[in-house]
């Protein structure tokens, strides 16, 4: 039988050579997520070996240092439970193709961002889009983890212009201000300015641009009118988020940047459509005559489908992969009947797996989700913009 770590009695003075009781309280918790990471692992990898033994050898880490080391399958195995149990990814269907890139032994800015383009160029693999992790080296009691700014390896400035809009993405817009600070040359000021990447490993954040070849962007068109390619609209293929910490069995690594494909919705639903984006109903429905002057006319929905249609065209001719919200609500579907089968639960977040346009016409609307949050995930992390 595994022991448990303990405290001493009350009253007892301190145990020479242990670490304060604040410490050990720390390494408790550490030690409680680690079993109950560990008991799962071996449970769903029986060919593992012995959980009893990998218990120990844990436990003891824990007692000395305060943390453990993961083996790159325990890593492997984390990293696609955490998508497994990601209650805002409609596209978790997926979770066991996730390519996993043990890269805990880098720690350093420039080797970050250096990995986080080799990143990219993988995923993107020539259009046929890889579900994939980088994961890099974690918090440990004796310093932070690195951390990626960023919220997404690839994203367009937001840059301010003198008469208080944004040209660009506001959303990036104070992303874009911190860049600049940090000496990062904004160049021509357009709308699709890729960022750099802002990278911290406990020197302060650095600014590394993105080499061209690391980022595939597709051209937007419409298949039947012309006025988009007057507009120069595009969008990067691959949608890795970057500002997201990794937990698994009590251990974060704060800079672990991750993708699937793009729905097309988060294009066409809301990168280009919300107000605080690109705005581009208005112009969508000014350009198809529609009256925008009565909401009766329904030129906002009109002028949606035809943005969404936009996006599915334009990845599809550019041979890159994307997937529709009606196609992907199934999938869900199949996905929770699956996990099901194996006696494992699935929780959801409702308001992020019904797709952002047509919800009631897909499937997954027409129900309610389990909200429980389970370990390992990935968890949010505050200051990425800041």
């Amino acid at each position: 039988m595994i022991r448990r770590l303990r405290s001493r009695p009350a009253g007892a003075g301190p145990e020479p050579g242990r670490p304060p009781a604040e410490d050990r309280g720390e390494r408790a918790g550490v030690w409680r997520r680690a079993e109950e990471f560990l008991r799962l692992f071996h449970q769903e990898e029986p060919s593992a070996g012995s959980v009893v033994r990998r218990l120990g050898m844990v436990e003891a880490q824990v007692a000395a240092t305060g943390t453990y080391r993961h083996t790159a399958q325990e890593l492997a195995f984390g990293a696609r439970v955490a998508w497994r149990n990601s209650n805002r990814c409609i596209g978790r269907l997926y979770w066991r193709s996730l390519q996993v890139r043990d890269l805990r032994h880098v720690r350093d800015a420039a080797g970050i961002a250096e990995e986080c383009a080799n990143h990219l160029r993988i995923a993107t693999n020539g259009g046929r889009v890889r579900p994939l992790i980088s994961v890099f080296a974690p918090d440990t009691p004796e310093r932070p983890g690195p951390l990626i700014r960023s919220d997404q390896l690839v994203r367009y400035a937001g840059h301010r212009d003198p008469g208080g809009g944004v040209i660009g993405d506001p959303r990036n817009a104070v992303l874009t201000d911190l860049a600049l600070r940090l000496g990062w040359t904004a160049g021509r000021r357009t709308p699709f300015d890729v960022l750099p990447l802002i990278v911290e490993d406990g020197g302060g954040p650095r600014v590394f641009p993105l080499p061209p070849d690391a980022v595939l962007e597709v051209p937007i068109d419409h298949p039947d009118r012309v006025w988009s390619k007057r507009w120069g609209l595009r969008w990067h293929a691959v949608p890795a988020v970057s500002d997201m910490c990794l937990e698994i069995g009590g251990i974060r690594y704060p800079a672990a940047p991750f993708n699937g494909w793009y729905m097309g919705t988060e294009i066409g639903a809301r990168n280009l459509a919300d107000t605080d984006r690109y705005d581009l109903l208005p112009r969508v429905a000014d350009s198809l005559g529609l009256d925008t002057g009565t909401e009766r006319s329904l030129w906002r929905d009109r002028a949606l489908v035809e943005l969404n249609r936009a996006v599915l065209h334009s990845f599809d001719r550019a041979g890159v992969t994307i997937t529709d919200h009606h196609s992907e609500s199934r999938r869900f579907l199949q996905h929770l009947a699956r996990e099901e089968r194996k006696g494992r639960g699935v929780s959801a977040d409702w308001s992020w797996i019904v797709p952002p346009m047509s919800g009631a016409a897909t499937p997954v609307f027409h129900r309610t989700y389990d909200t429980t949050e389970r370990s390992p995930a990935f968890v949010r992390q505050g200051g990425a913009a800041g």
